[in-house]
């Protein structure tokens, strides 16, 4: 199943306190605990985290969800899609570009620490190294360029993934 596509098809969550879990409904959010309190059990978790994802689809704390138990797990591909939903949502909360490349700094408050804004620039730092561990190293290095051309004062911690893209390349010439 494509993940863009089956989330692009819900309806938007409209409020930033979606982001926190408002708006979740309950048995989703029973899911999501079950999940976590059964982490160590592959697949008993992430059957409760897509019964979540069949409650709530779309849903940011569903989307949280997936995402931490992929990146946690060490399954980055499935991350990355989960990363590219997240990348999608937070351009669209944000009224940006749906391609991250065209964003301006001056397209939001990007040095606040308004939660929409840091969520983008979030989800665009965790894609960049997501990128970079897959090795995709241009891909996540432009997009770690666009995070210092965003945040030019590094609040997000851009910065570190030019060290991480540096090793990377030094590891291919060994």
């Amino acid at each position: 199943m494509d993940m863009a596509t089956s989330y692009g098809e819900q309806a938007p969550v409209q409020d930033v306190e979606a982001l926190l879990g408002a708006g979740l409904p309950e048995e989703a959010a029973q899911h999501l605990n079950l999940a976590a309190s059964l982490y160590h059990k592959d697949d008993v978790a992430l059957d409760h985290l897509r019964q979540a994802e069949l409650i709530a689809p779309g849903h940011p704390a569903v989307l949280i969800g997936l995402y931490r138990f992929y990146f946690y797990k060490g399954r980055l591909a499935e991350c990355l899609d989960v990363a590219l939903v997240c990348l999608s949502e937070a351009l669209h909360h944000n009224n940006l570009s749906e391609d991250w490349r065209q964003v301006q700094r001056g397209d939001a408050d990007f040095s606040s620490y308004d939660m929409m804004p840091r969520f983008f620039l979030f989800v665009l730092k965790g894609y960049a190294y997501l990128q970079m561990r897959l090795g995709n190293l241009d891909e996540g290095l432009e997009a770690v360029m666009k995070l210092l051309d965003l945040d030019p004062t590094d609040k997000i911690g851009a910065t570190l993934l030019l060290e991480v893209h540096q090793r990377s390349l030094q590891d291919e010439d060994e």
